[in-house]
């Protein structure tokens, strides 16, 4: 069984007992979550699909943990200007941990 869940503007296959990283969210670590966007189910092959949700379905989690992501390098050069600017970014990430999924 797994759904494609709507988190923090972004979409996500979950699955039950399986953890996933999205953008930081509100909440300390062990807080429970429900997320309600839920676009779309599959229960052993029978796939239901919401316009634009599917009523009454629900994803259950748990915040495991407030992470940063790897360093991301932005690397910017004009060719015989002289010019190069060197600039680093880390994603603020929270890995959830998915308990189950119910319809």
């Amino acid at each position: 069984m797994y759904a494609i869940v709507e988190i923090a503007g972004q979409q996500f296959k979950v699955e039950k007992d399986r953890y996933l990283y999205t953008h930081r969210l509100a909440g300390e670590e062990g807080a429970a979550l429900v997320f309600d966007k839920v676009l779309l189910v599959d229960n052993g092959g029978v796939i239901t699909v919401g316009a634009p949700t599917v009523t009454g379905a629900s994803v259950s989690g748990k915040i495991l943990a407030h992470v940063r992501g790897e360093k991301v390098i932005v690397f910017k050069k004009k060719r015989r200007k002289g010019y190069q600017k060197q600039n680093g970014h880390r994603q603020d990430l929270t890995k959830v941990l998915i308990e189950g999924i119910s319809l």
